[in-house]
């Protein structure tokens, strides 16, 4: 199926809402909280082990607020980031988002493992947006690989759309930014703070998401892709933290991908 507007798709468009009201709240505020909120969470086996199905994607709010701005108002830290790495980042059947990447064996999407299923044929809209500076485009995929520990999937294109893969790294910077479609919404932009990486998980706060959010890159200050967002795990306060997957425990659970993908280690 080869990418075309997406109002002349009515029918998958449909599939594409309705995917919206299956989407719960999870967001992190950006209320400051004390730093002894945010424990060491690679130092605590219980914080960081790998949570069954049943455990996560709840729906408690954390923090607040929850703080996004639409990508192309967006005038932050991570401006520049944004401008060269959000035409990579799509909306996956309407509930879960993804970006594109680059790769030793061609470009594929990559999301989060509980998004889909091994052999599923979503449809993927690019520039989704407020005020969007391109054409809302779509296209299907075929999910060739999926995984729930480490949760990722990739997602192979029936055809390439015309932007720039977003490159891997394993090298945090002090902040981070997730470019995401929350609640299947149009595209935004957050940003906060990294905490820690151990068991495969990255930790991050005061970086707000929402189910929909799921299989979102986590950029460094490069624009880069540290890991996927998966997972909201705080409280109303702002306690706690979110994860993620690394990229680094992704690439080697992946027969597509290789170590030579990541750029920077």
């Amino acid at each position: 199926m080869a990418l075309r507007p997406l109002e002349s798709i009515m029918s998958p468009w449909g599939r594409i809402l309705a995917g919206t009201f299956l989407l719960g709240l999870t967001a992190c505020g950006k209320e400051k909280v004390p730093a002894a909120s945010h424990p060491a969470v690679c130092e605590s086996p219980t914080a960081s082990r790998v949570r069954q199905p049943s455990e996560v994607h709840g729906l408690t709010q954390c923090g607040p607020t929850a703080d996004f701005t639409p990508i192309n108002s967006y005038q932050g830290e991570f401006a520049d980031v944004a401008q060269a790495s959000e035409d990579a980042v799509v909306l996956i059947d309407g509930r879960c988002t993804g970006t594109l990447i680059e790769a030793s064996a061609g470009p594929v999407v990559v999301t989060a493992g509980h998004c889909v299923a091994l052999g599923d044929r979503p449809l993927l809209v690019f520039n989704f947006e407020e005020q969007s500076d391109g054409d809302p485009l779509i296209t299907e995929g075929t999910v060739i690989e999926q995984s729930l520990e480490p949760d990722y999937a990739l997602i192979q294109l029936d055809v390439l759309p015309k932007v720039t893969p977003v490159l891997l790294t394993a090298v945090p910077s002090e902040r981070l930014a997730i470019i995401q479609h929350p609640r299947g919404k149009p595209k935004v932009i957050a940003e906060g703070e990294y905490l820690d990486a151990c068991n495969s998980l990255l930790y991050y706060v005061d970086l707000d998401t929402l189910v929909g959010s799921s299989g979102a890159g986590v950029l460094n200050r490069q624009g880069h892709l540290l890991g996927i967002h998966t997972d909201g795990d705080c409280d109303d306060t702002g306690r706690g933290a979110n994860r993620g997957w690394t990229t680094e425990a992704i690439v080697a659970a992946s027969p597509y991908l290789v170590d030579a993908d990541i750029v920077e280690r």
